[in-house]
Order: structure tokens, then C-alpha cells, then sequence
């Protein structure tokens, strides 16, 4: 029978679960600190509570070695000096006991879920590959919820834009107003709060100059086929975009095995095929689309050397930025190619669909939702995996090219579905081959 006997002779606290019959005088080992450094556990001597002597306060060292010695023999002690909430400040030198221990302590000088934080700034890797395990997944209604809006706003813009060009057709007026409409989207974010803004220095400019020059040339070359050909004929062309990738990429010193080279071969047969049958078929408008993927291709390429040293700028705000900086790029050039006809342009429009505040309504849903859908992808790249996206970029040029064709009533023939099915097909198969070069490129870095 274990027996403690407090400094009131008549307070005696009795343990009758314990196996060790030694009593022990708590008003003793109060005034004497020395007395639980040495405590015989199952005749095994065990000195291994110095860090208990650095406490300053004599009560709350002596509360604290009660308290550690009930936890060795798994009896709960209610004595104490101070409230709990005190001595938990010296949580961090009890933590350390108890690690060289092996017991459990309760006390904490961090909440539990700061923690893994700590961990991560003591080892930085761990902490990243901690980080990543522990950030949730989406789950399968948040991933609708994100192709579906994507896939939205796309269609819209798409419907939207081409109406415009149709009875506007004046793509560099209307491609400057959809940077613009960006640009002011972002600046309320950042001034709201509602995204955090980045910080702004001038070799981050520099950086950006060159992946914006390219996004200029991407979007203004498919906004001019736009207003050429029939949407779903530039979306068939820009499929073609991972042709350009290789090709580039190639040429800066990147390899690709022989999957991906062949999978750009249905891409390329069946572009060429679309092209060959469509009703709509212009050169400007073939132009526009291959000229767009050259831009957006070189921009990925520039962003990736340019842009390392700028990695804790997350996607939306890098997005931001170079829309704002395209947008300088772009308008000057703009009013000097066809400012000169923007006004009889604009006399023309009205009177073709008839209400100002129709045309006005359907040019500010062109600007939003170019934004919006791009937005999208890129909070759509932050949730899955580089593969599940390319495959629902895919699948997007798919949904985009139905809908387009339904709503405009664009003549398909057989051989022009054919080449357009083939080259989208081609696009998959690229999406699949470079997301395992990846894959196996990541396991020999590992």
C-alpha cells in the first residue's frame, strides 16, 4: 500500500491499486527538491529528472515532480501550487522529460495542432512532405463543384466572344477590354483582402515581362481566329498545342521518350484533317490559332526560368500580374492597328443587335468570364493532380466544341468530326505519356 502523506497530519491520500509499499511524506519531498530525483521503479534505480532543478519557483517544482511521478505510476495526483493554466508554461522543459522518459506529460507549450508547424520549421523537408500528407482532399462534390464551373465559364466566354466578333469584329478593341476586366477583378481582391497580394519588388517585374510579352501574343492571336473561323475549328487547331510543347522544349534541352513523340503523330494527322474539311476554313483564322499556341507555349517555357526565385507567389496572384502587365502590352498596340474604326465599329453593332445594353451586357460577360474560367483552372490545378487535369483540360476542348457547334449551328462533316476526334484523342494521349515521364522522373529524383 502506497501511502502520501501531506503536510497537514490529518490529509493522508491512499493509493490502493499500487504495488510498492513505500509512503512517502509529501511536506517532505516539498521542502526537500531532491528527494523524486532518484526513484526505484520495479528495483530498477532511474535518475533521470534534471531538468526538473531549472524550474524557478520551489511550489510549482515541487507540484511539477508530484505530478510526473503520479503519471509514472498511472495514479492521477490533484496537487498543485498553481492553476494549471501556470504551469503549463513550463510545458516545453516537461515535454523534454518526458521524451527522454517515454511518458506521457499532457502538458504542451504549443496547442496540438501547432505541432506539426514546429516540426516542419525544425526539418524543412519533413515538414513539406508532413504538409502535403495532411492537406485534404477535395472531396468528389467539391471536384464536380470545380469542373463544373470551369467547364461553365469557358462556354460562356467562348459564346459570348464569338457573338461579339460576329457583329463587332474587332478583336484587339475586344481582347484589350477582357485584360482590363481582369485586371480590375484582381485589384478588388487584393484591395478587399479577399486574396492576398503579393509582394511587388522590381526584379518580380522584370521576371514577368517576358511570360507576359507571350500571353499577350497567345490571347491575341486566338481572339483573331475567333472573329475568323468558327470556335470549335480554332479549339480543334489549339489542340495541337503539346506539338509546339515538345518541339520547343526539345530545343532548350528537355528529352521526351518515344510515347510522347508518338502521341503527338494523331494530333498533328488529325489537325490536318480538320483543317482540310472545314466550311469555315481561314488562313488568318488557322494562323491566329497556331500563332496562340506558339505564345502561351513560350510563355510557359519563359515562366519556368524566369520565375524560380519567385515561388511563394501562388498561381491566381502570377495570373494576376501578368494580366494587368498584358494589358500595357497590349491596348497601345490595339489603337494603333484599328482604333481608327472602333467608332463606326461600334454604330454598326448597335444597330445590328438593337439595344446598346445588350451589346454592353454581352462584352462584360466576355471580360468576366475569360477571367473567371481561368481563375478556375487554376484553383482546379491547386486540388488535383497535373494528369486529372490535363485530362479535364481535354475533356473541356470537348464540351467546348459541342456546345459551340449546337449553339452556333456550325455544318460538321464526317471527316472534320473524324479530324477533330482523332486530335483530341492525340491530346490525351499526350496528357497520359508526359504525366509518366514525370511520375518516373520524380522516382529517380527520389
Amino acid at each position: 500500500m502506497l501511502t502520501l502523506n501531506l503536510s497537514c497530519p490529518s490529509s493522508t491520500v491512499t493509493f490502493p491499486q499500487s504495488r510498492h509499499q513505500h509512503p512517502i511524506n509529501a511536506s517532505s519531498s516539498l521542502l526537500n527538491p531532491n528527494l523524486l530525483n532518484r526513484v526505484q521503479i520495479q528495483g530498477t534505480l532511474h535518475t533521470s529528472f534534471p531538468l526538473l532543478h531549472k524550474l524557478t519557483s520551489p511550489k510549482l517544482e515541487a507540484s511539477t515532480k508530484v505530478s510526473s511521478f503520479s503519471r509514472i505510476y498511472g495514479h492521477p495526483i490533484g496537487i498543485s501550487s498553481k492553476p494549471i493554466s501556470q504551469v503549463q508554461d513550463c510545458g516545453s522543459k516537461i515535454s523534454q522529460l518526458n521524451k527522454t522518459c517515454g511518458f506521457p506529460s499532457g502538458f504542451s507549450s504549443k496547442p496540438r495542432f501547432q505541432i506539426p508547424k514546429a516540426a516542419s520549421e525544425a526539418n524543412p523537408e519533413r515538414g513539406e512532405s508532413e504538409a502535403a500528407v495532411s492537406k485534404p482532399k477535395a472531396t468528389t462534390a467539391q471536384l464536380a463543384l470545380i469542373f463544373g464551373l470551369w467547364y461553365f465559364q469557358n462556354i460562356v466566354f467562348n459564346i459570348y466572344n464569338k457573338k461579339i466578333l460576329n457583329i463587332f469584329p474587332f478583336p484587339w478593341l475586344l481582347a484589350s477590354f477582357q485584360l482590363f476586366a481582369g485586371s480590375v477583378w484582381m485589384l478588388a481582391l487584393w484591395s478587399l483582402k479577399l486574396q492576398p497580394c503579393p509582394k511587388i519588388s522590381k526584379p518580380f517585374i522584370v521576371a514577368l515581362l517576358g511570360p507576359a510579352l507571350f500571353h499577350t501574343i497567345g490571347h491575341i492571336s486566338a481572339c483573331v481566329s475567333f472573329s475568323k473561323v468558327a470556335v470549335s475549328f480554332t479549339h480543334v487547331i489549339k489542340s495541337s498545342e503539346p506539338v509546339f510543347s515538345v518541339v520547343f522544349s526539345s530545343f532548350v534541352g528537355d528529352s521526351y521518350p518515344l510515347q510522347v513523340w508518338l502521341s503527338i503523330l494523331p494530333i498533328v494527322l488529325g489537325c490536318s484533317l480538320a483543317a482540310i474539311t472545314e466550311v469555315s476554313f481561314n488562313f488568318q483564322g488557322l494562323w491566329g490559332a497556331l500563332i496562340s499556341n506558339v505564345g502561351f507555349v513560350l510563355r510557359n517555357i519563359y515562366s519556368k526560368r524566369s520565375l524560380q526565385n519567385f515561388k511563394e507567389v501562388d498561381g491566381l496572384n502570377l495570373y494576376g500580374w501578368i494580366t494587368i502587365l498584358s494589358l500595357l502590352y497590349l491596348f497601345p498596340v490595339a489603337i494603333f492597328v484599328e482604333g481608327s474604326q472602333w467608332v463606326q465599329g461600334y454604330h454598326r453593332a448597335i444597330a445590328t443587335v438593337g439595344k446598346p445594353s445588350t451589346f454592353y451586357i454581352w462584352v462584360l460577360l466576355s471580360g468576366v468570364f475569360y477571367h473567371l474560367y481561368n481563375q478556375s483552372s487554376y484553383q482546379a490545378l491547386d486540388e488535383i493532380s497535373p494528369l486529372t487535369f490535363s485530362v479535364g483540360n481535354t475533356m473541356k476542348r470537348v464540351v467546348v466544341i459541342v456546345s459551340t457547334v449546337l449553339v452556333f449551328r456550325n455544318p460538321v462533316r464526317p471527316l472534320n468530326a473524324l479530324g477533330s476526334a482523332l486530335a483530341i484523342f492525340g491530346t490525351f494521349l499526350y496528357s497520359q505519356a508526359t504525366a509518366s515521364k514525370k511520375q518516373k522522373g520524380g522516382e529517380k529524383k527520389n
